[in-house]
């Protein structure tokens, strides 16, 4: 087991293209921390560079005490599981799970201690004698991750894994990657550009942008408290709404002034906070899931309504979600599918004002 330590790490291409911008991590002891944000923004090249596959520019990498600037991928004591499952197609899955071993002399015993525990927290003993074209995508996976864990390293590795798998089984092996950790309890560090795949996952999420980190926390943490504007729209599916306002009123009592003449009171509670940036422009945050119909907020205090005529509704099973426009920006509300709603249709929407964001849009910080 081992903590994971990142102290101004640069990653910098010819050209001066920089894909990592002097990032600075703590990853403790047995912790699952997972790496998340769009194509480019870093993240696989970061892991890339805790493995030792990439060369680091600038910055120290330090693995269980010791900085492994310097140190080849072998004898860093990390186990890396990749997009591609990377098997042997000649040989069996014992013998997949075994080669590294193999090749460093481990006694055969201790060898098939190793692969058949792996097996037995996988729950693959039975395709032991198989070879990898005769198993599924999710099986080639397992088999994957067992190759990592019979090394039994201070260290998981994980670069999208379940990229190439249909939606179903990539569920279901979020669950089996969770029971692992909480089995073997290694140190995990996991890329993924899937952010519904970082808050099931995770002890921390860290969120990057652009080669920077925005913002690194508990996942509940990063859904109700985001900093930036950028953290705010990524975690949350669908993602937040965003609409031009603008701040009016005193220290004793503020509005939000949106498109369309729609007047939306601050919360006394947060009257203070807000209070500096009246008379401003500001940009009003919501999640789908907090602008809903009205019986649902019935009973709940700070609760704001204005009508809107929803232009596309989709009915997904356990919820519906309405798309209106406003200005320009596309917002979505999420309904209970029991009430019904048609395209044109003007309804009541009610905002929750507890759960609101306000943006600076000069600075993208959440006020």
């Amino acid at each position: 087991m081992a903590q994971v330590h990142l102290r101004k790490i640069v990653k910098e291409y010819e050209g001066g293209v920089q894909a990592v911008k002097g990032i600075d991590l703590d990853i403790a002891d047995h912790e699952f921390v997972v790496l998340v944000g769009p194509s480019g923004c870093g993240k696989s090249t970061t892991l890339r560079m805790i493995a030792g596959l990439e060369e680091i520019s600038s910055g120290e990498i330090d693995i269980g005490g010791s900085i492994v600037n310097d140190v080849p991928p072998r004898d860093r004591d990390i186990a890396m599981v990749f997009q591609n499952y990377a098997l042997y197609p000649h040989m069996t899955v014992y013998d997949n799970m075994a080669f590294g071993l193999m090749l460093r002399k481990f006694d055969k015993t201790e060898i098939k201690r190793r692969v058949e525990n792996a097996a037995k927290i996988l729950d693959i003993g039975m395709l032991l004698d198989r070879k990898p074209k005769a198993l599924s995508g999710g099986q080639r996976q397992r088999v994957a991750m067992g190759r990592a864990i019979v090394r039994d390293p201070a260290v998981f590795l994980f670069d999208e894994p379940l990229s190439n798998l249909d939606a179903k089984l990539r569920v279901q092996m979020r669950t089996e990657i969770k029971k692992v950790h909480q089995t073997v309890k290694t140190t995990t560090i996991y890329v993924t550009h899937d952010q519904i795949e970082a808050m099931t996952l995770a002890d921390r999420v860290v969120v990057m942008n652009h080669g920077n980190i925005e913002q690194v926390g508990p996942p509940q943490e990063l859904y109700h408290h985001p900093r930036t504007r950028f953290v705010a729209g990524f975690i949350g599916s669908p993602s937040m709404n965003f609409m031009p306002a603008k701040l009016e009123g005193n220290g004793a009592a503020l509005t939000l002034h949106l498109p369309d003449g729609i007047r939306l009171p601050i919360p006394a509670a947060r009257t203070a906070r807000y209070a500096p940036h009246a008379g401003k422009d500001v940009l009003f945050g919501i999640r789908p899931e907090h602008l809903t119909e009205t019986r649902q907020t019935e009973h709940r205090a700070n609760v704001a309504v204005f009508e809107a005529a929803p232009e596309v509704v989709e009915p997904m099973g356990m919820e519906t979600l309405l798309h209106f426009w406003m200005q320009g920006h596309e917002i979505c509300a999420r309904f209970d599918p029991a009430v019904e709603v048609s395209p044109g249709q003007r309804v009541p929407m009610a905002v929750d004002m507890d759960q609101m964001h306000l943006i600076d849009p000069q600075t993208d910080l959440v006020l």
